[in-house]
């Protein structure tokens, strides 16, 4: 999903995303007790090496688990902060997120932190805990694919609650973001190639055949094909970079809510900071580091006198 705002590039930060995440912070809680950079200096110094390397592998078989692992991070920081919530599993006496109609068909990757998780046990038993493990692996993940480093402090607890509703209602749709890597389904980028994309691309001859390619994997029959996929960035699809919003310039964004950055007559704000961050590949990863950042700041002020470090990420400890 792509994330600087005011977002299966990088699940996100696109421009309205970045909004999106202002909005989120002054509504949530900043990390109190303050999160640090060296909270596992003694406890688990090699940490930080066991998830860069685990991720590493990761990628390397499959450049889609990056953008996972990203919008893991994404869902999980907007419900409840950041506090691993996202990765309960349902149980007789717990609903968790993963069910929320805006992550069934979305989230996946849980088993990358699951294999995360195990190698960290078995160095640093009930020590880090499966927020910070989905926090720095996002961040790694975004590196692993051309992307910028950020600092990340740690010192999060693991909720011992999820919230459904808060999934529901807080989360934006697949088509409310913007997006800079990974897979969409054609089910929420039909209404696009069938309906303004002509108007708002160049039509140029790489622009006609991108289209054409687009409609030949996605009917234009509603139910057909829903689930058939494209990238967001059809220039480099695996790589985090500034390319997104160089397609937007074209008017080829995929989804309707990425084009609207920039073809929106009630976007100026958004078009004129697609334009700068289109011929401006520094100002864009400052931006997205410094958003991930204040997101990944946004915690759980309960799971801090009342959170856990889990043993297995999907349940709470019993």
């Amino acid at each position: 999903m792509a994330f600087p705002l005011h977002e299966s590039k990088l699940t996100v930060l696109p421009l309205a995303m970045l909004v999106f995440i202002s909005i989120l912070i002054r509504c949530l809680h900043a990390s109190d007790p303050p999160l640090t950079l060296d909270y596992y200096a003694s406890t688990c110094p090699s940490v930080f090496e066991i998830v860069k390397k685990e991720m590493e592998c990761e990628v390397l078989s499959e450049p889609r688990n990056a953008a996972l692992m990203l919008r893991l991070h994404f869902h999980d920081c907007f419900v409840q902060g950041c506090d691993g919530s996202v990765l309960l599993d349902d149980t007789i006496t717990l609903q968790g997120e993963k069910k929320a109609s805006i992550n069934t068909n979305s989230l996946k990757g849980f088993e990358i932190i699951d294999r995360i998780k195990n190698k960290i046990e078995s160095e640093c038993p009930g020590v880090v805990s499966c927020a910070d493990i989905l926090t720095i692996a996002a961040r790694d993940a975004v590196i692993l694919v051309g992307g910028p480093y950020w600092d990340v402090p740690v010192g999060r607890k693991d909720s011992k609650t999820a919230s459904f509703e808060l999934a529901e209602s807080n989360l934006p749709a697949a088509n409310e973001g913007a997006h800079t890597i990974g897979m969409a389904r054609c089910a929420n980028y039909r209404s696009r190639i069938y309906g303004d994309f002509e108007k708002t691309s160049e039509r140029s001859p790489m622009s006609e055949t991108y289209l054409n390619s687009l409609r030949s994997t996605c009917p234009a029959a509603g139910g057909a094909g829903d689930n058939n996929i494209s990238a967001m960035d059809s220039a480099t699809p695996n790589l985090f970079d500034n390319s997104f919003y160089q397609l937007l310039l074209k008017g080829d964004g995929l989804l309707n809510s990425d084009q609207e950055l920039y073809s929106s007559m009630l976007g100026i704000e958004t078009k004129n900071l697609v334009i700068k961050y289109a011929h401006d590949s520094p100002a864009f990863f400052q931006q997205f580091s410094d958003s991930m950042v204040k997101m990944g700041n946004i915690t759980n002020p309960d799971s801090f006198v009342n959170g856990e470090v889990r043993t297995n990420c999907r349940f709470v400890n019993t």
